[in-house]
């Protein structure tokens, strides 16, 4: 079986930092050559893989800024699509822009759908409903317009997730400081539960930053920037508990599967894919509003960290992601 990936070009794959689409293209090629499958990884030049690689972008438009967005996907797209006969099957991670070529190639295309920017989009994806195949990412994001093969949890590469079995002492909040990650109310949960609290993410609204978190950064209120691999294992097996008070629908959540493995519990609003991520009162706790989440960092004593690493690995390893889409590829082809 040949397989080409099609990862997106706004980061290298795997992402240096942040990049959640490539670093799930990365996991799933770096896998699906371990089992043994003839990969190509359509991405920029400067990606990591032991798949072969396919380039005619050299570094991606969030790397290296000055580059048209719209002209690199295009390239990159098209790219791939010129050679499609080259390959059984097509693994689209790339959104809903690739669908417009699905139609004029003989080779079958599976496409990851990662999230809906916008209901704008779904007249895309509903075009392309009969003629192509659709995997969510949880059950909790699937549009009921659309037909789906099967959901498929993103899978992590478990070794690098280090178990840390004592809990330490502060609160984490791991991700974009943006409204919809609810940088804000982990600081008001920090602060109600008198716990120390380490933010670390790239600053993707800079009103949101100034207002809303700047102003509380103190000595018990840390912002790290951006934190790469390493300081990210580290940051999530030293902490308390993650602080996970989203306030949209999300699809999946990296960093609260990231954070099980090192045996982190995580606090999570219960919104979104979040039901499925964490068994609440297990590896966690669902909470609705910033009050019940201070109760919840007051109830961690309860959880085991073991059994968070166990359900970790058996629900979002690379391994388990590689095989459930493996399954998928053979009932198309």
């Amino acid at each position: 079986m040949k397989v080409a990936v099609l990862s997106p070009v706004a980061w290298r794959t795997p992402p240096r930092h942040y990049g959640p689409w490539e670093q799930v293209a990365s996991n799933l090629t770096e896998g699906l050559v371990a089992a043994g499958i003839e990969v190509t990884l359509f991405a920029t030049g400067d990606s990591v893989t032991t798949a072969a690689l396919n380039s005619v972008v050299k570094k991606g438009y969030e790397d290296e800024h000055g580059q048209d967005a719209k002209v690199l996907e295009c390239l990159h797209i098209s790219n791939l699509m010129e050679q499609a006969a080259d390959f059984d099957l097509v693994h689209n991670h790339f959104d809903f822009l690739p669908l417009s070529y699905s139609k004029l190639i003989q080779t079958p295309m599976i496409t990851t759908i990662h999230g809906f920017s916008s209901e704008r989009i779904i007249p895309v994806y509903q075009k392309y409903n009969d003629s192509s195949y659709f995997v969510s990412i949880s059950n909790a994001n699937r549009h009921p317009l659309l037909d789906y093969l099967g959901t498929v949890y993103n899978g992590l590469d478990t070794t690098n997730f280090t178990f840390i079995p004592e809990a330490g002492d502060y609160l984490l909040f791991f991700g974009r400081i943006h409204p919809d990650k609810g940088t804000a109310e982990a600081i008001q949960i920090a602060l109600k539960s008198k716990r120390k609290l380490l933010i670390a993410g790239i600053i993707q609204d800079e009103n949101y930053y100034r207002e809303k978190v700047e102003p509380y950064l103190s000595e018990d209120i840390i912002f790290l920037g951006s934190a790469g691999p390493a300081q990210r294992n580290e940051l999530l097996g030293g902490a308390y508990a993650l602080l996970h008070p989203i306030n949209f629908a999300e699809p999946f959540g990296m960093s609260v599967a990231e954070a099980m493995l090192c045996g982190t519990p995580v606090i999570a609003f219960n919104k979104g894919s979040m039901p499925e991520l964490i068994k609440n009162g297990k590896t966690g706790f669902l909470v609705n509003n910033v009050e019940e989440a201070a109760l919840a960092v007051s109830q961690l004593g309860k959880i085991d960290r073991k059994r968070c690493r166990i359900w970790a690995e058996q629900q979002f390893s690379k391994e388990k992601m590689v095989e459930d889409y493996l399954a998928l590829y053979h009932q198309i082809l």
